[in-house]
């Protein structure tokens, strides 16, 4: 039986595994590796053709996930170099490299972005890995032809590095990105705060009986990620853990000049302040379920309303399902960027 739509394996590409050692997250506050692998999809042509550069798409990962997830076997459906082998193959995108770096932390994961309480993962993608691949492979090495995209949390970096660093990607590709955070975040706090009940309300507590669980359970894993995401909006040297949390744990009542700090990087808020880089994409594709367990639809809404309000070029869908398993949306994404890129 078949897992999904075969390729023939001539005109199948290939998965490439770079080392790099990296001297921006040195000394990374929570001592995460700085030796990490960086996945690279070579399409057929890359091996038929030796004197041929390509468009390059980086992929981000959601939380809890990373780059070599989306290279491994996936059962009853495509990992995303398959899909990528079929949809060369069928017509509906050009040949591509597509990179997955591996951006995970002990806290799961981060939003892209540079921040002292977990690591400056946005200088690492752009200052160290971009340069770093456009010297290994075969690429075409411009801003123009270079494209980022990812769902959820990577849907997140992905448009904020289209606001805040446009100045090495050429296109974006936003799925069920984090927006409206006032309802993606701020909702889930009581539940966060029982969860943080069960450690005498402490946040090292919390962390240290996580790290020692064999098995985590949803709400811990969603505790962890109001953890990870007060790391990286609203990072404090001055504090124990080097942040704080936006309320407090017994009561739960939100400090609301910290979740100011939180709001400035919420996309919905972003976008008048880096209309500029925006306009310069080549590229701007939103969608999101319309059923999102996170109700993260409603921030999508948001965003392409103040992007249309702005005169900002872009692409926005819904589709009927929610947040999970969505990885399908890539038939739209991927050849929407190459086609962009490729001009």
């Amino acid at each position: 039986m078949t897992r999904t739509r075969p390729v023939r394996r001539a005109r199948a590409g290939r998965v490439v595994a770079l080392a790099h050692e990296s001297r921006v997250l040195a000394d990374n506050p929570l001592g995460d590796p700085v030796a990490r692998t960086v996945h690279a999809y070579l399409p057929a042509d890359y091996d038929r053709k030796p004197d041929a550069r390509f468009v390059q798409l980086w992929s981000l990962a959601g939380f809890t996930s990373a780059g070599p997830a989306h290279v491994n076997w996936k059962a009853f459906g495509e990992n995303v170099p398959e899909r990528l082998d079929r949809l060369i193959h069928s017509g509906e995108m050009g040949p591509a490299i597509v990179v997955f770096p591996d951006c995970f932390t002990s806290l799961g994961g981060n939003q892209y972005i540079n921040s002292s309480a977990i690591g400056r993962y946005a200088d690492y993608l752009t200052k160290e890995l971009i340069p770093f691949v456009d010297g290994e492979l075969r690429t075409l090495a411009a801003r123009e032809h270079r494209g980022v995209f990812g769902k959820s949390s990577g849907g997140y970096g992905a448009m904020v590095h289209g606001m805040r660093y446009a100045k090495y990607w050429g296109g974006v590709a936003n799925h069920s990105g984090d927006a409206y955070f006032d309802m993606v975040y701020r909702t889930d706090f009581p539940n966060v705060a029982n969860e943080l009940a069960r450690h005498d309300y402490r946040v090292d507590r919390f962390l240290k009986h996580f790290r020692a669980s064999a098995k985590p359970t949803g709400s811990e894993v969603h505790a962890l990620m109001a953890i990870c995401m007060a790391a990286t909006y609203d990072p404090d040297p001055k504090a124990p853990l080097g942040f704080r949390l936006p309320f407090d744990p017994y009561t739960c009542e939100v400090d609301e000049k910290r979740w100011k700090r939180w709001l400035k990087h919420d996309p919905i808020h972003m976008v008048g302040r880096h209309k500029a880089a925006l306009k310069s994409l080549r590229g701007l594709f939103i969608d999101c379920g319309d059923r999102d367990q996170y109700h993260i639809h409603y921030g999508a809404r948001i965003l392409s309303r103040k992007l249309g309000e702005h005169r900002i070029r872009h692409t926005y869908e819904e589709f009927p399902d929610n947040h999970s398993g969505v990885d399908y949306r890539l038939d739209r994404s991927l050849p929407f960027l190459y086609w962009a890129l490729a001009a």
